[in-house]
């Protein structure tokens, strides 16, 4: 056992686990790069002013969560919490926005860092595949963007998750709704930090998750309520698009998410067998948030998906994913002649594509079997001095245990043959 541990509230990956969230993070970003976006990554820490004034600063992501830190030459920096302000940050400083094609469309996977109690579902440090499409305004990508999520989570096999959906209106509506909200928050019997939270983002009170806070809400005022002829229109354009794509969604008056720059589009996708963690993906649209961080006027709209929430609905469904096989062949040379020859033809098996793999060690050939069997090969090659001498190797059929001499100069067109 090693003197270390994984810090807590995180984890390894290991095999053979780590191929479902390998195929996880495959699965959501093939349909992104049939659609136009583009692979972008982006530091694992920023300025954290990048954070606290675009996710915003009256968030438990930015007040509570976020690991913060001052290098040694006194730059105050943040492991990045979410991927929205890097990826946006990173356009912006490219330029991406003035090549004269709008929208910047990219896409992105990586780690992510809160500082939560940790529980199953939420971890202190996480993956997620992320898209944003910077630049324009229009319901048709805010609906593209929720179609592409659903097509990703529907070709993994999960069918249990929900789509909710909200508009929180924009900076002509929104306004009317604060202060309408403000107003029903002060009359409430809430704690002095919830509201002091009231004063500077009412929102940020819908999205409290304490059943004391939730109890008194039942009477809130509803932004849908409140939306301008404007946003209404927009929202319902959103609504018709994707429900022409056959994608069925929830309409949840209170969803607001975790973040300060949504506006106009969010919504989140749920699935009821994870717990209190229900939420394994969302996003929304957010037009201000490039004017937030000393960018020009941006109109954009994105999400980010819970590979680990993703991984854990799968297996809260029973979904077995169809992975591919880590090894097809499996050589077991008896003997140093043996070794040179089986070891040139699993390089060359790997050459063409084949998952290949070798007995390193002096190890005997009951223990080499071993290894063939816990590999999952399909196919073992094994050759000894005797087999060499009459220019052959034994291909063993690992499934039905059927055994055939094969030519040394036949063996890889053999098993291209054999394996498609």
């Amino acid at each position: 056992m090693s003197t270390f541990q994984a810090p807590k509230g995180t984890y390894d990956l290991i095999p053979p686990r780590s191929a479902k969230f390998l195929a996880v993070r495959e699965a959501i970003a093939a349909p992104l790069r049939n659609s136009g976006y583009g692979y972008v990554e982006t530091p694992g820490f920023e300025d954290v002013n990048l954070f606290a004034r675009g996710v915003g600063e009256s968030t438990d992501i930015v007040s509570k969560e976020m690991y913060a830190f001052e290098t040694k030459g006194g730059d105050r920096l943040a492991l990045r919490p979410e991927g929205t302000a890097s990826v946006l940050r990173a356009a912006l400083e490219a330029n991406l926005h003035k090549q004269g094609n709008l929208p910047v469309k990219l896409w992105y996977s990586g780690s992510y860092y809160r500082y939560e109690k940790p529980q199953a579902g939420r971890y202190r440090h996480f993956s997620q595949v992320g898209a944003e499409a910077i630049g324009a305004e229009d319901p048709a990508l805010d609906a593209e963007l929720i179609i592409l999520a659903d097509q990703a989570y529907r070709s993994l096999g999960l069918r249990d998750f929900r789509i909710l959906l909200n508009s929180l209106g924009d900076k002509e509506c929104r306004p009317v709704y604060r202060e309408a909200l403000q107003n029903f928050l002060r009359g409430l019997d809430l704690d002095e930090e919830t509201l002091s939270r009231a004063e500077i983002n009412p929102l940020r009170v819908l999205d409290d998750k304490r059943e004391a806070v939730q109890k008194q809400l039942g009477d809130a005022p509803l932004l849908r309520d409140y939306l301008c002829d404007a946003c209404k229109a927009y929202h319902e354009e959103v609504r018709e698009l994707i429900t022409a794509a056959g994608v069925v969604f929830e309409d949840d008056p209170k969803l607001v998410r975790g973040l300060d720059y949504y506006t106009r589009t969010t919504f989140e996708f749920v699935h009821d067998g994870l717990g209190s963690q229900s939420a394994v993906g969302g996003g929304g649209r957010y037009d201000g948030l490039s004017e937030m961080i000393g960018g020009p006027a941006l109109p954009s709209v994105g999400w980010a998906l819970g590979v680990d929430r993703t991984v854990l609905a799968l297996e809260a469904e029973g979904v077995e994913l169809e992975l591919p096989a880590a090894t097809s062949v499996f050589a077991v040379p008896l003997g140093e002649e043996a070794r040179r020859v089986l070891f040139a033809k699993v390089t060359e098996l790997r050459k063409l594509g084949v998952a290949a793999d070798f007995s390193y060690g002096a190890r005997g050939l009951k223990g080499a079997m071993k290894s063939a069997n816990r590999s999952g090969a399909r196919y073992t090659i094994v050759a000894g001095e005797r087999d060499l001498a009459e220019g052959v190797v034994q291909l063993k059929d690992m499934a039905s245990g059927e055994q055939t001499a094969i030519g040394v100069n036949e063996i890889v067109a053999e098993l291209e043959s054999k394996l498609g």
